[in-house]
Parts: C-alpha cells; structure tokens; sequence
C-alpha cells in the first residue's frame, strides 16, 4: 500500500490538525521531524514514503530537504520548484508579472544609493521587504527619503541576503489584506486580515484579526492564476483591494490556517489530507 508521510521541524497547531485530519480519515500517516533526519546523497532512495507533506517551517531547511527526496523519486507536496517560486517574493514577482497578474509596482537595487534612486522614482511611502522570510518580519515601511536611509543603512550591516532591496509600492487599500487557500485546482476558503491596533501589517502572527471572506468570482479567478503560476500544490494567495480591483502581492508556500478554520468553519486539514490522498491516485 502506497505510504504518504508528513514531514516537520515544528509541531504547531496546523501539524497537529493535519494528524488529526488522517487519523479520521483512516490514513497512516508516518510522521518525521526533519531535525533527526540524515540522507545519503550517494544513494538515489530513502524509506520515508511514496508521498511526502512537506510543512517545515524553515525554508532552507525546507527546500534543501525538499531536493534531496524528489532526487529519491519521492513525490512532495509542496514540490522543490513550488518552494523556490513562492518562498522567495522576487521569483514570485517575476511569474506573477509575467502572467500578467496585477501586483504592486515592484523595484529592485543592490546598493542603498540604487534603492534611493529606485524610492524617488517609486514613491513615498514604500515597503521594504526581504525577498525569503515570513511572519511580517523585516518588513520596513519607508514613509520618506529620511526613514529612508536610516533603514538602508542598518540592512548593510545585517546578513548579504538582506542586501538585495526588494521595494514596492504602498499599496491604497483598507486596513486589511484578503489571503485565499488554494488546494490543488480550489480555492477552499479566505479570510480578511486586519491590522491590529499598532501595527500597519496584516500578519496575524502580528495581530491581526481573521475574519471570513466571501469567496466571489474575482477572488477565485485571481487565486487561481496566482496558484498556476508556482505550480501544483497547496498555497495561500495574499491580496489586496484597490479600487482598480484586487492586486496579489505574496503567494505563500506552507499555510498556517489556526485562525482560519474557526472563522470559516472549513475543514482545511481535512482538505489538505483528501488532496494527498487524490495526490497518490
């Protein structure tokens, strides 16, 4: 009988869920910390299973493991390709442009004098974000040239990674963001996430509130167009509202729904399992 494992470095609320999910289903799930992993890339194999969950949290970790069990011929959900798209917000800008899906209007420098240059083009106020990293960290809103450059300054002295100045314009919407969960070829659910009361960021790892969101047809569409572009697989689309229509500014590799099965009553983990199980067909 075929074998889908899940594996982790975390076990959060998402973790446990999905565990709970297989386990009503009927499904074995071989569960794998991925901290007390060891593979020998010397061999084209490994026991883990036919079919791999992947939900570690960090994404070195993530799409380095993610490699090496796709090199075995295990099948992994989410897949190498997929974590590198959506794991890093530069690739993701790219194939969401490419596909023509409307973004914020993006600019990229290596240099703080190239980034200033690239402000006064795009405007105050601007965001800075890393391109890898979640949970709102790192995220600088510049609301001017001053602001600026004091940021700039301290990121050359932080990690060669954080060099790469990401910029984009900050967006006229509400003081919320909509995330839509897309499982393979559906968009199964959304929330809207509002700031918290000292935060302009909608994270709700941050304190942001989730509230359930009517899925209508431009949500659907948009999702989905966002979803194709990564590849198959399990993904949470980040939008906002303007007033020309939504624009997607993150697609998110590893989905946290803690705050979302409550506010919308959808079963996700349950979701998650059924895909694996039609993932194996």
């Amino acid at each position: 009988m075929p074998k889908i494992a899940m594996v982790f470095d975390l076990i959060r609320w998402e973790e446990k869920a999905i565990i709970e999910a297989a386990k009503r289903k009927g499904v074995d799930l071989v569960l794998q910390d991925a901290r007390e992993m060891f593979m020998d890339l010397s061999k084209n194999s490994t026991e883990i299973g036919d079919l791999v969950l992947q939900r570690c949290v960090g994404y070195y970790r993530k799409y380095h493991l993610t490699a090496a069990l796709e090199q075995t011929g295990v099948t992994v959900i989410n897949g190498f390709e997929q974590t590198v798209r959506a794991g890093n917000k530069l690739l993701t800008s790219l194939l969401l442009s490419r596909a023509g899906i409307p973004t914020p209007r993006t600019m990229l420098a290596f240099t703080p004098e190239a980034a200033l240059k690239a402000l006064g083009e795009l405007g105050y106020p601007a965001v800075l974000k890393p391109t890898v990293g979640s949970w709102g960290r790192l995220i600088a809103l510049l609301k001017d040239e001053e602001s600026a450059e004091a940021v700039l300054e301290d990121r050359e002295f932080m990690f060669p990674a954080y060099q790469v100045y990401y910029l984009q314009e900050k967006v006229e919407r509400p003081p919320r963001d909509i995330r839509s969960f897309v499982i393979g070829d559906r968009v199964v659910a959304a929330i809207y996430r509002t700031s918290g009361p000292r935060d302009w960021r909608t994270n709700t790892a941050r304190g942001g509130k989730a509230e359930n969101c009517p899925i209508d047809k431009e949500l659907e569409e948009i999702s989905l167009r966002a979803a194709r572009v990564v590849g198959d697989g399990i993904y949470g689309i980040d939008c906002m509202e303007t007033p020309n229509g939504l624009v997607v500014h993150e697609v998110n590799n590893t989905i946290e729904f803690k705050n979302t099965v409550p506010a919308t009553g959808i079963d996700i983990p349950g979701l998650i399992v059924d895909y694996l199980l039609t993932a194996m067909r």
